[in-house]
Parts: structure tokens; C-alpha cells; sequence
């Protein structure tokens, strides 16, 4: 290529309610004539009922066990279910103490309500009046909403204020009283509590506040759940599947998960592909050579990539392109030339960017999609609008023999090169600046999914992942691959960015793992210089490469269904004797035209 140095689950039963009720033995008799299925397995025997933990390793207690089990199923609206199990097991879900308070709260008995809480028995007296104030709250904002003002008042001033806490609430809840009707429903809003369904908000409120002996917290069941899949995952160090994690096994991935075995080979290209990225949906992927075209691919339903559009007009080399946020448009860049956008759908060039005097060397999308960005051989970065009016253009000590640049999802931080070894990166809005001081020369650079680790590559055949949520640190560096003129690009990919790759001019592609940097496969299969790698961010086990023998390469699982496939000729005929019909070539002199 272009020297660097040289030039649900299955569905289940709706939820009737978050709140299971006080009490469903008064009318359990009901359930006693029909046996629940499997009842005679499922009841425990005599010594076993009696045994305070479970489980092989026996550090789970049996009751808390059963109540979150319990409390799922009310969650669930198996409220039958939840029943069945409080009697079975002889563990009711709470006191009845406790029920007795739900109901209150409930049915909107707050005096009464909060006497029941204070025989609850719990120590922490904070605990309590954090408690009592959401349910005092409670009933101010109802009695505003009934329009008793003056019932309002006496709570605020003679129950509220008195427990000496969340002052600023209190301001706020003052400030409702002199308000119009209309914010008094804000009262509700501000607790994330609807006044349709504030009684109900209010229990799961309260359910966070007291300790979780008196009442089971929500959805405990499913966090512990997820807590243990999360674990599972993060201890897969080749995790990097599509399927959810099943409940049925423990989670483990093996390295055949990795895209490592050559799908397909593109080889409509007439010269050194310099450049490939995969569109934001997965959907496509976009190519640029140094045949001066840049190619469309479309990714079909079965992972299968067609020739969509060949797009000709650059009079050079193209050497790179971008994807708009939605997926609808493309830039493409010529060597020191200008940057191009074309319709994704129709292939027809909608607008020729330029500058008199000055060639544009690289492009990118702001993220609202209305404007775009151009680095200039004369060390300026321009800013247009879509229809080429300059926005703004400002000067950036680059240099010249890299052209990356990256903007962040909110359009804040401009990322780009400021001298050969140091990356600038600029807050649009604080006009601060924070710098990355590398002491080789950089030779790109691509930016994380997150927007908070940028990947730096080097001329001493390194790349280091730098985190720049705050002051930029070096977090890591990746080894192995080579490169000794030639610009050579990686990526982040798979499942969770968790992998990073590289192309190197030995030929092959280099994969690492991201947190260790472990060096895990290398892809033998080009005959030139790897230039650029795109791991499409849809589909973790899909990979790209572009090389300076004139092919794209797209990776995937090892399966032995799978066989080969060539893409492309000098004629546009696929190698195995199909036409593709959609793969019509387009030319562009700067007008809308096909």
C-alpha cells in the first residue's frame, strides 16, 4: 500500500402486580384439593426440611433461599405458585408484622402505617426515619393532590420537618405547596413516582431503604442470577459468543469462537486494497484501493458479502473511508485529493468536497450525521456542512505522513494528531486540550466503541491502548505483528471490544486478547501486506482484512460445512459463475449522476 514513509427467554406469564399480596393462606383451601404437579417429589423429607443450610458447598441458608424463590414468583405473577411454596416450606415471605405494613401502605393508612413500622424492630434509627419520611412524603403529595392544602401543610411542618432530615427534599416539597396543580404531579416525578401508581413505586422505595431481612428486595433472584452469569463471562478468556448465556451449563468458550478460518475472498479490486470498515449496523462493508475506486459490500442474511456498489470519480489513490451514523451515507477520501459522499442505497455521489490550493488526506462523520470533518495537507482540519459550506477550519500541528482523526459519540472531543509522536485531544466545548506523548512515531490510530481507550500503532511495531476517560494512561501494549514502511492499521473487536487485531506486513493478521495482552492467533492466508482489519461490530465472529494482493479476506468460525468462497473478477462476475445483480459500478464527475 502507500508507504508511510515513503510517500424472554420463552415467554412468560405477565406480571399482575409488583407487589405480591399480604396474604394468599386465608384462601389456600382452595389449592388444597388439587395437587400441584410433581408435589410428591418436591416436598422435602422430614430431616431434610429441618436443615438450615443448602446446597453442595453449604454456605446458603435455606430460608433466605426459599423466600427469594418466593419472592420471584409473586414478582413473576405465579402468585398461586408463591402460595403453594410459603405453605410447603413452612418460610413465609414476611412477618405479619410486615404484611400488615404493605397492606398500610397499600390502602394509604400512613399513621397507621408508620406505627406498625416502628414494631417492626428494627435498631438503626436513621433506617427508620429515611423510612418514615418516604411515607410521610407520600402522604403530603397525595393531599395535594386531593387540593388539602391545609392537610399538606400540617404534615410538611409537624411530621416531616420534625425528623431533621433531607433537607433539600424538604425545600422541594415546600415548593410544591406555593406551586400551580400541575406540579404537584411533578412531586411523584422526582421520586421516579407516577400518581397512577405511586402506592406501589412507594413499596419498592421502601424496599431499598429497609434491610432486606424485613423485606426481599426486587428482582433479587434475577440480580443474584446475573451476578454469577457476569462472573462466568468475565472469567471466559475467549469469550465471544452471540447466544446468551444459558442457565443450564456453566459458560465456557473455546478459541474456536475466534473468526480464524478464511469465508470468503473479495477480489474485485484491480490493486492494493489500502482501507476497509464495516458500517455501524454490521450491514455493510465499504472498501478503498488503490485502483482509485472504493467498493460497497452488503453482509446477507447468511454472512455471505455481494458486490452492492463499485464507486469510481477519484482521480488518485482512495485512501480511506467513513460511515455516516445511520448507515445511509458514505465518504470516501482521495490521496491528497477530495472527499466524496455517496449514497449507500443508490450509489449515486450526492456531493464533492474540496479546498483551492490544498489537497484533503482523511474524513469522518460528526456524530449528527450534518456534518463532516477533513484533515488538509496544508496541516488544517476543516469542519462543512453537508452541502460544502465551511463551518469552521482550524490549524493543527500535524504531520503529514498520518492523517487519523476520530470524534467522540457526543461530538466533544476532537482526537487528533499534533506532532509525529503526540495525539491531541480537544473539548470543543472547554477549548482544553490534553495531550498523548508517545516516544516512537504514530502511524494511526482508532477509537473504542466507549469512546474512553484510544489504540495507538507505532513505527516500533508496538500498539499501545491508552484510556483517556480522564488524564490519558497507557493501559497496555500488543506485540508480535510487523511493520517496517508501510501504514498498518488494528481495531478493536468481538464480543465487548474483548479482542484487539492488527494487520502486519509478514502477511498474516494478528489477534490479541485485550486485557492481558496475550498473543492468541495469528491468520495466515494473504500473500501481501495486511494493511487494515474491520471485526464487524454486529457480528463478533465475523472479520475483515484488505491486502496488498489485491484481496479482501472475510474471517469466520472453523466449521467444516463452511467452504470457501471468491468474490469478484476483472469482469464483475462472481469466481463461481453468478452475476451479481446489484453490483452495478457507479461513476462520479461531482454531480448527482450514476
Amino acid at each position: 500500500m502507500g508507504g508511510f514513509e515513503d510517500n424472554e427467554p420463552p415467554s412468560k406469564r405477565a406480571r399482575a402486580s409488583a407487589v405480591e399480596p399480604a396474604s394468599l393462606l386465608d384462601n389456600f383451601s382452595c389449592l388444597k384439593s388439587a395437587t400441584p404437579l410433581g408435589s410428591t417429589m418436591a416436598r422435602p423429607l422430614p430431616s431434610q426440611g429441618k436443615e438450615v443450610m443448602v446446597g453442595s458447598k453449604g454456605v446458603i441458608k435455606r430460608d433466605e433461599f426459599v423466600r427469594i424463590i418466593t419472592k420471584a414468583l409473586y414478582s413473576l405473577g405465579y402468585e398461586k405458585s408463591g402460595a403453594v411454596l410459603e405453605e410447603e416450606s413452612g418460610i413465609t415471605l414476611h412477618s405479619p408484622t410486615v404484611n400488615l405494613f404493605r397492606r398500610q401502605v397499600l390502602d394509604g393508612n400512613w399513621d397507621s402505617a408508620v406505627v406498625t413500622l416502628n414494631k417492626v424492630g428494627l435498631l438503626d434509627e436513621s433506617i427508620v426515619k429515611s423510612a418514615i419520611f418516604l411515607i410521610l412524603e407520600q402522604k403530603f403529595l397525595e393531599h395535594l393532590r386531593n387540593d388539602n392544602v391545609t392537610g399538606a401543610i400540617r404534615t410538611l411542618q409537624s411530621e416531616i420537618t420534625p425528623l431533621g432530615i433531607n433537607k433539600k427534599r424538604v425545600h422541594e416539597l415546600s415548593g410544591c405547596i406555593i406551586s400551580s396543580p400541575q406540579h404537584v404531579l411533578l412531586g411523584f416525578s422526582k421520586l421516579g413516582i407516577e400518581s397512577s401508581n405511586s402506592r406501589l413505586k412507594l413499596l419498592e422505595e421502601l424496599q431499598k431503604v429497609l434491610p432486606p431481612a424485613v423485606m426481599v428486595p426486587e428482582r433479587r433472584l434475577e440480580n443474584l442470577v446475573e451476578q454469577a452469569l457476569t462472573v462466568q463471562r468475565e472469567a471466559c478468556y475467549f469469550h465471544n459468543s452471540i447466544d446468551g448465556l444459558s442457565l443450564y451449563t456453566d459458560h465456557h468458550c473455546g478459541k474456536d469462537q475466534l473468526p480464524s478460518c478464511t469465508l470468503q475472498v473479495l477480489r474485485a479490486h484491480h490493486d492494493e486494497v489500502w482501507f476497509l470498515q464495516f458500517s455501524n449496523n454490521g450491514k455493510y462493508l465499504a472498501s478503498a484501493s488503490n485502483d482509485k475506486s472504493a467498493i460497497i459490500w452488503k453482509v446477507d442474511e447468511d454472512g455471505e458479502l455481494l458486490l452492492k456498489h463499485t464507486l469510481i470519480g477519484h482521480e488518485k489513490s482512495v485512501m480511506m473511508v467513513a460511515w455516516s451514523p445511520d448507515d445511509c451515507q458514505l465518504l470516501t477520501c482521495g490521496m491528497e485529493e477530495v472527499v466524496r459522499r455517496w449514497d449507500v442505497e443508490s450509489g449515486e455521489c450526492l456531493h464533492v468536497y474540496e479546498k483551492s490550493g490544498v489537497g484533503l488526506i482523511s474524513c469522518g462523520w460528526f456524530p449528527d450525521g450534518k456534518h463532516i470533518l477533513s484533515g488538509l495537507t496544508d496541516h488544517n482540519f476543516c469542519l462543512w456542512d453537508l452541502d460544502g459550506k465551511e463551518i469552521d477550519c482550524w490549524k493543527g500541528q500535524r504531520s503529514t505522513k498520518t492523517s487519523d482523526f476520530a470524534v467522540s459519540k457526543d461530538g466533544k472531543l476532537i482526537i487528533s494528531m499534533n506532532r509525529e509522536s503526540t495525539i491531541r485531544l480537544f473539548d470543543r466545548e472547554t477549548k482544553q486540550e490534553r495531550l498523548i506523548l508517545e516516544d516512537d512515531t504514530i502511524t494511526s490510530f482508532s477509537l473504542s466503541e466507549d469512546g474512553d481507550f484510544l489504540l495507538v500503532n507505532l513505527t516500533s511495531e508496538a500498539i499501545h491502548l491508552w484510556n483517556i476517560r480522564n488524564c490519558p494512561i497507557r493501559v497496555n501494549q500488543y506485540a508480535g505483528h510487523k511493520r517496517s514502511r508501510f501504514v498498518i492499521r488494528s481495531c478493536f473487536g468481538g464480543s465487548e471490544q474483548a479482542f484487539i487485531a492488527s494487520g502486519s506486513e509478514d502477511s498474516q493478521i494478528y489477534i490479541w486478547h485485550r486485557a492481558t495482552g496475550d498473543l492468541i492467533e495469528t491468520l495466515p492466508g494473504h500473500t501481501g501486506t495486511v494493511n487494515c482489519v474491520s471485526w464487524n461490530p454486529a457480528n463478533p465472529h465475523m472479520l475483515a482484512s484488505a491486502s496488498d494482493d489485491h484481496t479482501i479476506r472475510i474471517w469466520g468460525l472453523k466449521k467444516a460445512s463452511l467452504k470457501r468462497k471468491d468474490v469478484g473478477s476483472s469482469n464483475g462476475i462472481y469466481a463461481n459463475g453468478n452475476t451479481p445483480s446489484n453490483g452495478v459500478v457507479h461513476q462520479c464527475n461531482g454531480n448527482s449522476s450514476k
